[in-house]
């Protein structure tokens, strides 16, 4: 796949073809983003701040957090644990009340990842069941003190992040293939027989719709994160579990009843990238998306056809947002900051977010 410069993305964009035309950034009103973190002290928080460096809420958590979601129609954030924990914390960010404390089942954890579904009915969220190690799918009611409904197979070995696709019916899991048990911690116990797979899975009766596998030459190619835009095309962020001198594509796109696309960037990127990425989101359009990787301090932007676009750096940034701008993405860090990109003027800036709270910003984050 060949890539597309940033000056011709922008040529097509003033010419109508990719995106609408945005307001200045100077008219733009303050943004609000939710994410989790950790202070010097090692204590947790899920808090609510904005991009003018107000803190909103803090509200201390009983261990690490993973991904944070924002309920559609409630004032209510959902901070999911980091694997293998047992807990997701739901906060009223108006009020600063916990609404409810979830506790997976026994013999379960969560996987970091949980999702509300667009009229707020349904929280869906990814866990383990230790004794077979199989992956899980667990939708519970929020109308009903978020009682367990459906409890449906992953389809897959370690399940990660999921998402909905626009019929707001089917749910998108990735299955990063990769069998963990906390008894020995976040050891990988099946890197030689890992078998990563992307489910297509009916959330009302749980049955399997598709189900997509990596080559079996990258079977160690870990399918971790995704983002889907309005067209149902899902970007997927990979992390490799095989040899550091192998040349493995980082960054797949795939849509339903198609095969999976795996995307090249240009060999310096790749390189850059160290084989990890962490985070993948669609720009508010859904014509473009970014992928982070931490580990390489940088963020890669691509249209949705898969081209390459650009490329620009941010030290251990890995949590990304959409903004209300097309084009334009919000990344927080693991040293604390917080950028903004607008690939409109090719312009990083630093945000003043929490610059003096000393919170290290986990790996996801939401804009409001």
């Amino acid at each position: 796949m060949t890539g597309i410069n940033r000056r011709q993305f922008l040529t097509a964009l003033g010419a109508g073809l990719l995106l609408p035309a945005v307001p200045s950034l100077a008219a733009a009103p303050a943004l609000r983003f939710a994410s989790a973190g950790q202070d010097g002290d090692n204590n947790h928080w899920l808090t609510l701040f904005d991009d003018q460096g107000q803190l909103l809420l803090k509200h201390q958590l009983p261990g690490r957090a993973h991904h944070v979601a924002a309920h559609p129609t409630e004032p209510w954030l959902m901070a999911v644990a980091r694997r293998p924990d047992r807990f997701i914390e739901l906060v009223d960010y108006q009020s600063g009340e916990l609404i409810q404390r979830i506790e997976a089942g026994p013999q379960r954890h969560f996987y970091g990842h949980g999702i509300f579904s667009a009229d707020g009915r349904w929280l869906a969220a990814t866990e383990n069941h230790l004794p077979s190690g199989e992956g899980r799918l667990v939708i519970r009611d929020c109308r009903d003190n978020f009682r367990t409904v459906a409890d449906h197979p992953s389809y897959g070995i370690g399940p990660h992040e999921l998402a909905y696709l626009p019929d707001q019916r089917t749910l998108v899991v990735a299955n990063g293939g990769i069998l963990t048990h906390p008894e020995q911690g976040r050891k990988k116990l099946n890197l030689d027989s890992m078998q990563p797979t992307l489910a297509y899975i009916d959330s009302a009766s749980g049955r399997l719709l598709e189900q997509v596998s990596m080559p079996a030459e990258l079977h160690q190619l870990s399918i971790r994160h995704l983002d889907i835009n309005r067209h149902g095309e899902v970007a997927i962020a990979l992390q490799y579990q095989g040899g550091k001198q192998d040349r493995v594509p980082l960054v797949a796109l795939h849509r339903q009843g198609q095969p999976l696309q795996l995307l090249e960037a240009p060999e310096p990127v790749r390189l850059a990238m160290r084989q990890y990425c962490g985070s993948a989101r669609f720009d508010r359009s859904g014509e473009l998306f970014a992928i982070s990787s931490p580990r390489g301090d940088l963020v890669t932007l691509w249209q949705r056809d898969g081209r390459f676009i650009d490329s620009f750096r941010v030290r251990d940034g890995c949590g990304l947002a959409a903004t209300d701008r097309d084009g334009e993405f919000v990344i927080s860090s693991g040293n604390g900051r917080c950028y903004r990109y607008d690939l409109d003027s090719g312009r990083k800036q630093k945000l003043p977010t929490l610059m003096s709270s000393s919170l290290a910003w986990d790996n996801h984050m939401v804009h409001l």
